[in-house]
């Protein structure tokens, strides 16, 4: 009996799973077609922009040097700070330099007095020769006499001009503006021409912006400008080491002629403003945001926006075969399809072909997409706005 009921039982069971199948699926059904986020291809605005590694240089550089042999009596600067053109660096010791000019100067006064006496004494020797007192040898005498200390006053006066400038270098200004390093000799030494640089001095406004490109960049650059005004028709901008976007712009003004051989890369120049940051003193410690010698990330950009086709970033997807997105068709239907992408940006892709004003391509849910299925598309929702 047990087992015979165990047996009117499942059967009944099986009976109402059977008859319940149908409601069931009646109920819930088979799953639709995978919800997905699509965007129209249109034709926007964009501002072209190149990327390459460069480096800050400054416009202006100076190896500060002795002249003379003197001791360094005193320094006129702070290690680290900015001077200003013709500001004193060092003033050397002065004395061994004043005597000597004075003595040139005294040599100089004489042989001026001996110019003149000879002078007086050729006339009398021209006057003379109405006499029978004259001779023709006195004249000549006289007149070679006075041609020779003629001689040496400017012998004399050029030594005295050395002098005055012998003595000029033992005060050495600032030739050019800019951040002065650190001094290599302290007050109290001896300096020579042969010391080596006391001192050097980096300019700071404006600075140099130099980056290495590929030839073939370089000749994109030049084709793509030749009709908007060349050079005049790029701007650059620089990121920083720390990732900020420095907020001057620079102007391209400098190519170089050759082409490096072991990179096949041209070098470009560019100059852009260094202004103090705001707030800042001139001496103060990283008062300007471009230092020479840093890394940089440039950005060589149009001056005037193009239209192009352009695309989320976020819907570009790529292999080995190169970049591709998902197209939504009419009917609903997935299909793959090749990109060439000109300038991007991590935000936005512009598309160089592959891709039609108006056609609609897949943004949000690319993970349940595939080639040839249908989905039920629905406008992607915007990107969040950056504060």
């Amino acid at each position: 009996m047990t087992i015979a009921g165990v047996s009117v039982r499942v059967a009944g069971l099986s009976l109402c799973v059977l008859f319940a199948s149908p409601a069931a699926q009646a109920q819930f059904g088979p799953p639709g077609p995978p919800a997905v986020g699509v965007q129209s291809v249109t034709k926007q605005a964009v501002v072209e922009s190149s990327e390459f590694v460069g480096r800050v240089q400054a416009t202006d550089r100076v190896d500060i040097v002795a002249r003379v042999t003197a001791f360094i009596e005193q320094r006129g600067f702070t290690e680290g700070a900015e001077v200003q053109k013709g500001d004193l660096l060092y003033r050397l010791e002065r004395a061994p330099f004043e005597a000597d000019v004075a003595a040139k100067a005294a040599a100089v006064a004489q042989n001026e007095a001996l110019l003149k006496n000879a002078a007086i004494t050729l006339r009398r020797a021209q006057s003379l020769m109405a006499s029978p007192a004259g001779r023709v040898s006195d004249v000549d005498t006289a007149v070679a006499q006075q041609a020779s200390y003629a001689a040496q006053v400017q012998a004399g006066q050029a030594q005295l001009r050395a002098s005055q400038i012998s003595l000029a270098y033992t005060e050495i200004h600032a030739p050019i503006a800019g951040r002065v390093g650190r001094s290599a000799l302290a007050v109290g030494n001896v300096v020579t021409p042969g010391s080596g640089p006391l001192v050097s001095i980096v300019s700071q406004d404006p600075m140099y912006i130099i980056f290495p490109i590929a030839v073939r960049s370089a000749i994109d650059l030049r084709n793509r400008y030749a009709d908007k005004g060349g050079f005049a028709a790029m701007k650059v901008r620089i990121r920083l080491p720390d990732g900020r976007l420095y907020e001057q712009t620079g102007t391209l003004e400098y190519v170089d002629p050759s082409v490096a051989a072991a990179t096949d890369t041209l070098n470009l120049r560019a100059r852009i403003a260094n202004p103090l940051r705001a707030g800042a003193k001139p001496d103060d410690p990283g008062a300007r945001d471009l230092i020479d010698g840093e890394f940089v990330t440039v950005m060589v950009e149009g001056v005037a926006p193009v239209q192009a086709l352009a695309i989320p970033r976020a819907a570009v997807l790529s292999d080995q075969q190169g970049s591709y997105v998902y197209v939504v068709d009419a009917e609903k239907k997935v299909a793959q399809r090749r990109i060439e992408l000109g300038q991007s940006t991590p935000a936005q892709a512009i598309v160089m072909s592959g891709l039609k004003e108006g056609e609609q391509i897949v943004v949000d849910g690319l993970q349940r997409v595939r080639p040839g299925i249908v989905v039920n598309p629905a406008p992607a929702a915007a990107p969040p706005t950056r504060s």
